[in-house]
């Protein structure tokens, strides 16, 4: 099974757009969490647990680790670890990225696919496809190709116009142009007109938005502009929405109510 038939996957049998990130802080962790021997693995480990069956994904964010030194990483790789070993079924994304040429993309592609052994891992696609090509080198795995962010200062770069369409849309285009099938796109949901001008470009290709959660995108208008033809073929991130949902030992359970609320709020959208 490659990476988009995973996603696929676990978008049907969970019945679920959501991608949890988890993206954990030492000092916003419950108190009984810091007490652990690996807080951020042993605080991970809880949210998953608690809602594996509820998502299509989960995508830690490599900054929130290597922000720790070895220290995070070890813990990420026990996180990834335990994923693979405990919900096999659910794809992992790797919040990665990365964009550089030559050599040092093919040793990004090693280390996110081999080490890491994400299913996805996120790209900046502005170096070009000679750059990119290590990446989709791994055809079973999928490159997630940032188009649009969802951050407020995107727009002034993304919306610059070139010729007589804006820059998001002529890299899209490019992007197409390199017809590799284990693409992904990203595209924020803060932005739902342009979502669905770039959905419209990549109508069976997997998308990864977000937006929809501490950033307060418009559920709707981002549903309904990202779903593909069937009513899957995306998923949207939330991290300190679900994670952060409570500061106590009941941190788990809160995230679980969290994740279903979204699940259930996106899901009233998705064949509309």
């Amino acid at each position: 099974m490659n990476a988009q038939q995973k996603f696929d996957a676990a978008i049907k049998k969970n019945n679920s757009l959501v991608c949890v990130g988890l993206d954990a802080q030492l000092d916003k962790l419950p108190r009984h969490i810091h007490a652990l021997r690996n807080p951020l693995f042993e605080f991970n480990k809880a949210i998953i647990d608690t809602t594996h069956d509820l998502v299509a994904t989960f995508k830690p964010n490599i900054a929130f680790y290597e922000a720790y030194g070895i220290e995070g990483l070890k813990q990420l790789k026990l996180t990834i670890e335990y994923l693979r070993r405990t919900y096999a079924n659910i794809p992992v994304l790797l919040d990665a990225k990365r964009a550089d040429i030559g050599n040092t993309s093919k040793m990004y592609a090693k280390s996110a696919f081999e080490y890491w052994e994400a299913d996805a891992v996120t790209v900046y696609p502005y170096p070009g496809l000679d750059a990119i090509q290590p990446f989709f080198d791994y055809s079973d795995r999928m490159t997630i190709l940032l188009i649009k962010t969802s951050n407020p200062g995107a727009a002034k770069i993304s919306d610059l116009q070139v010729g007589e369409k804006p820059f998001y849309l002529k890299l899209a285009e490019e992007v197409k142009s390199w017809d590799k099938k284990n693409a992904g796109i990203f595209v924020g949901a803060t932005y739902p007109s342009q979502l669905k001008e770039i959905r419209a470009i990549f109508p069976e290709s997997f998308f990864l938005s977000a937006g929809l959660g501490a950033q307060e995108g418009e559920i709707k208008e981002a549903v309904q502009a990202g779903v593909d033809k069937d009513g899957g073929g995306i998923a949207f991130n939330a991290s300190r929405s679900i994670i952060y949902a409570s500061e106590d030992k009941d941190f788990a359970e809160k995230a679980r109510e969290a994740t279903e609320k979204l699940r259930d709020e996106i899901n009233q959208h998705r064949n509309q």
